[in-house]
């Protein structure tokens, strides 16, 4: 992916959180992997997976949900360009894609963002149920 021609960061600031403090907030161009009109991606600091990318809007709002809908919309065709380009890397095999919206589902910057995470053959023991695994008593519902 190039480095993108990216404009100024517009943000506003949802009860809650301050743009000020949000690492996602105060991002350089050069740490852009891909960029879009409404948003922009980067590497996650704290890989799942080698390639772990977050999608995130220009705007800041603690959820995805809080974006109107033509925002959400460009942000699920970024979400699309990264992972196609991603699938250009014969090693990878899959991909698990989502969002951690609010504290009790994980949430951990008060600022929207999806994960893009590639996945491998065997990168874990069983991968069946996929996100279940939020709630390990859960998962396994093919057991039941």
């Amino acid at each position: 992916m190039n480095e993108p021609d990216v404009p100024s960061y517009r943000s506003s600031t949802p009860q809650g959180s301050s743009a000020e403090e949000c690492p996602f907030c105060r991002i350089p161009a050069h740490a852009m992997v891909a960029a879009s009109e409404h948003g922009i991606a980067l590497l996650d600091a704290f890989p799942i997976t080698p390639g772990h990318t977050l999608v995130v809007p220009r705007i800041h709002v603690a959820s995805l949900f809080e974006l109107p809908p033509g925002v959400q919309s460009d942000l699920w065709r970024l979400v699309s360009r990264v992972r196609s380009v991603m699938a250009e890397d014969p090693r990878l095999d899959g991909f698990t894609v989502g969002v951690n919206d609010g504290i009790a589902a994980g949430q951990t910057v008060p600022h929207a963002h999806i994960h893009v995470v590639p996945r491998r053959t065997g990168d874990v023991p069983d991968p069946r149920g996929g996100v279940r695994w939020v709630v390990p008593d859960r998962a396994a519902y093919w057991e039941r």
